[in-house]
C-alpha cells in the first residue's frame, strides 16, 4: 500500500466527533485545528499539556483521562493516534480499521489510513499540501501558494469578489515587511488606491499595473480642504462600482483622520472597512529596542499628538496634567515643537533630567536613535538635526533601554 498515492478529500467534521489519542505536543498542535473547523473533540490521554488543559476548562474540549480503550472511538468520524507509544497507536490504528475511521499516525504514516496536510486558508480558498510525509516541505509549498493567493499573482484579482466600497488601509510604520497580509491583500485586489506620503511606498509598485493610484499629495493643501478632497474621492470612485484602497502610514484611527473617512463615506451610503495597522507609536520604539511599559518602571503610556505647541488656542492637551504623569508620554508629530513641549513639561513638574528618546525614520533603513533628557532635548535635536518624521519617547524606559548612557 505504501506505493499508492493519497486521495485528497476536504473532510466535514463541523459537529461531528473526533478522537485524539494521546495529550502531549502534537496533539496540541492538531486540536485547536480541529475545533477550527468545528469538530467534537475529544482527547483520551492520562495526562495532558497545560495548552490542552486550558481548552478543557473553557468546555472546547472532552478529556478522558486514561489511556485509550477500544470504545473510545464508537461514534467517531476520525481519529488521530498521537501517543509517543508505538504499539499504543498500533492499538488505535486497529480499532479505527475496524471501525472504519480514518486514522492519522503520528508515528508512522506509513500505517496509517489518513496524512494530515499543510493547511492553510485565504479569502475563501483552503490550502492543503501532501508532500509524500515530508511535512517541512509541504509546509514550504503551502507558504508558497499562499503568498501567490495574496499577492494576486497565482489566481486574478477579477475572478475574486468585486463588492464595491472603501477599505482603509493602515501601513504600518513604514517597513513594507511589517505591514498585516490582510492589507496586502486589499491592496492587491483595489480598483483604486489613494495613499498617503508616509505609507509603505514600495508596496505601490506591486500593485497591477491597470489600478488607479491616487498621490494624496498632490490633492489640494491646506488640512482641511484636503480632506474633504480625499473623502469626495473615496465616495466619488466606490459609487462608481470600484473597490477603493485608503493606505496610510501606521494606524487609520491614531492620528490619521480615518474616522473622518467613514463618517464621509456612511453618509454617502458607502460600505467601508476598516483594516488596521501597526501603531507606530507602540512599533517604533518597539523596533528600536525601547518598551513603552516594563515592570516596575512604567505603569501607563500616554499616546500625544504634538502638531501644536503648548498654550495654542486650538490643542485639546491638558500639558499640566500630562507633566503629572509618572508613566511614558510617546509624542507623534512633535519634532518642531518637541522644545516648547519639553519645557512645558518641566515647568509643570517632570523633572529636567528625564530621559528622552527620538527615534528617527523608525524601520526604515536611515532609522537612528537620539538620546537626550528634556532639559536637553532642544539642543540635540539642532545639534542632530533631526527632521520629521520622528517619534519621540519620554520616560525612564528610555533609560531602561540605554543604561550606559544614562547612569
Amino acid at each position: 500500500m505504501d506505493d499508492f498515492k493519497p486521495y485528497p478529500s476536504g473532510l466535514i467534521l463541523a459537529g461531528r466527533a473526533v478522537v485524539v489519542v494521546g495529550g502531549g505536543h502534537v496533539a496540541q498542535r492538531r486540536v485547536p485545528a480541529l475545533l477550527g473547523v468545528g469538530a467534537v473533540v475529544t482527547v483520551v490521554s492520562p495526562v495532558v499539556t497545560p495548552a490542552i488543559e486550558g481548552l478543557v476548562g473553557a468546555g472546547e474540549v472532552t478529556w478522558v483521562e486514561r489511556g485509550f480503550e477500544e470504545h473510545d472511538l464508537d461514534g467517531a468520524w476520525y481519529v488521530i493516534a498521537a501517543t509517543d507509544d508505538h504499539d499504543a497507536n498500533e492499538e488505535v490504528s486497529r480499532a479505527a480499521e475496524e471501525r472504519r475511521i480514518f486514522c492519522v499516525r503520528a508515528d508512522d504514516a506509513t500505517q496509517a489510513t489518513a496524512w494530515t496536510p499543510a493547511v492553510g486558508r485565504h479569502a475563501g480558498v483552503t490550502v492543503a499540501v501532501l508532500g509524500n510525509r515530508e511535512p517541512r516541505r509541504s509546509a514550504a509549498v503551502r507558504d508558497e501558494i499562499l503568498e501567490g493567493l495574496r499577492e494576486g499573482t497565482i489566481v486574478a484579482r477579477h475572478q475574486r469578489d468585486r463588492t464595491p466600497g472603501v477599505i482603509l488601509v493602515g501601513g504600518g510604520p513604514g517597513d513594507p515587511d511589517l505591514m498585516s497580509v490582510a492589507g496586502r491583500k486589499a491592496l492587491m485586489e483595489a480598483d483604486v488606491v489613494v495613499a498617503d506620503r508616509l505609507a509603505p511606498r514600495e508596496l505601490l509598485s506591486e500593485l497591477p499595473h491597470d489600478v488607479e493610484l491616487i498621490d494624496v499629495a498632490k490633492l489640494p493643501r491646506g488640512r482641511s480642504a484636503q480632506q474633504e478632497e480625499i473623502n469626495r474621492v473615496l465616495v466619488e470612485r466606490a459609487l462608481e462600482g470600484k473597490v477603493v484602497v485608503r493606505f496610510k502610514g501606521g494606524d487609520n484611527f491614531v492620528f490619521g483622520r480615518g474616522y473622518e473617512e467613514v463618517l464621509a463615506c456612511r453618509e454617502a451610503g458607502v460600505p467601508v472597512t476598516v483594516i488596521p495597522g501597526l501603531t507606530s507609536p507602540v512599533a517604533v520604539p518597539a523596533v528600536a529596542g525601547i518598551p513603552v511599559t516594563h515592570r516596575g518602571v512604567a505603569h501607563e503610556f500616554t499616546v500625544i499628538s504634538g502638531h501644536l505647541p503648548p498654550g495654542h488656542e486650538e490643542s485639546l492637551v491638558n500639558w499640566d496634567a500630562v507633566a503629572g504623569l509618572t508613566g511614558t508620554v510617546v509624542l507623534m508629530m512633535a519634532v518642531q515643537n518637541a522644545p516648547a513641549i519639553a519645557e512645558a513639561l518641566v515647568t509643570g513638574g517632570r523633572p529636567a533630567s528625564t530621559p528622552v528618546g527620538v527615534i528617527c525614520d523608525g524601520t526604515m533603513p536611515g532609522e537612528r536613535t537620539v538620546l537626550a533628557t528634556l532639559g536637553t532635548l532642544a539642543t540635540e535635536l539642532e545639534a542632530q538635526r533631526v527632521r520629521p518624521p520622528a517619534i519621540i519617547v519620554i520616560g525612564d524606559v528610555v533609560a531602561v533601554a540605554h543604561p550606559d548612557h544614562f547612569r
